[in-house]
Order: structure tokens, then sequence, then C-alpha cells
């Protein structure tokens, strides 16, 4: 079955490409969602029309996201979690408590773009990749220290 997908859907294609998906997946959820339409002739002239301005807009979140990984470049992250006396924390950190940690130094950031590099056990220094569009990503350093009880 060929759609038009209507969104950016990850791991799948950009808004306004047309793709071969499944049956299934394109009648019960891609279709139902909103994300995609079947690729009819009528509906391709109709995407044509509509991927003059997703282009434009492309461009414009393009520069805010390379102003957003500026702003981003050599800003630090302190998270404070328990621990216990080997520097052992309890539990992991999560890209939403880097998310919360962001939004408390004025960047708001969706939790679903940040990707920790590597699982966080210890205290310590770590890093994050935070993919801002398909072209830009940002890296952030973050520390993890013990809480102060």
């Amino acid at each position: 079955m060929q759609v038009i997908l209507k969104e950016d859907v990850e791991k799948l294609g950009l808004a306004g490409e047309v793709v071969e998906v499944k049956d299934g997946y394109g009648r019960n959820y891609l279709i139902p969602t909103g994300k995609a339409v079947l690729a009819t002739p009528g509906a391709r002239k109709m995407v044509d029309q509509q991927m003059k301005k997703v282009l434009e807009q492309r461009l414009a979140n393009l520069d805010t996201a390379k102003e957003i990984a500026e702003a981003l470049h050599g800003t630090n992250v302190t998270i404070a979690v328990k621990a216990g006396e080997e520097g052992k924390i309890f539990g992991t950190v999560t890209n939403v408590q880097i998310a919360e940690a962001l939004k408390e130094k004025g960047f708001d950031i969706d939790r679903r773009k940040i990707q920790i590099d590597e699982d966080v056990k210890q205290l310590g220094e770590y890093t994050a990749t935070i993919n801002l569009h398909e072209e830009v990503k940002a890296s952030l350093t973050f520390w993890v220290v013990k809480a102060q009880d």
C-alpha cells in the first residue's frame, strides 16, 4: 500500500513523502491517526501544493534548531539523585530528568528528543545527544551528583 505522509513519522519518512507500507500498518494506524493519506492522484496534487509550505517551515525549523544548538553548546546540567556510599545511584537518570533540568535553565526541549549515550548507574559526568532537527544534533554534558538529604 502506498501512502502519503502528512507529518514526519520516525523510521518511516518525512511529511509529504510517498512511502510503501504494509496494508495493516497503513489501514490500522497511519490513516486513522491522521499521519498519512492513501496515495491517490488527487491526494498527490494536493500534497505537492502543501509541500512548498512544509519546505519553508522546515527551513525555519532548521534555523531555530541551529540557534538552540549554539545556545546549548557549553551548557552543563547537574542532576541530584539519591546514592549509596560507593557512588552507586538508586535507579537511573532518565531523559525526563534531563528535560526538567534543561527547562530550569530556560530550554524547552521535548524529552523524546533527548538520548542518553550510556546507562547512568553511578555518580559522575555523562553526555546526552539532543536531536533538535534531522540535520542538527547537540551534545549535552550532565553531572550526576549525590542529593543532600
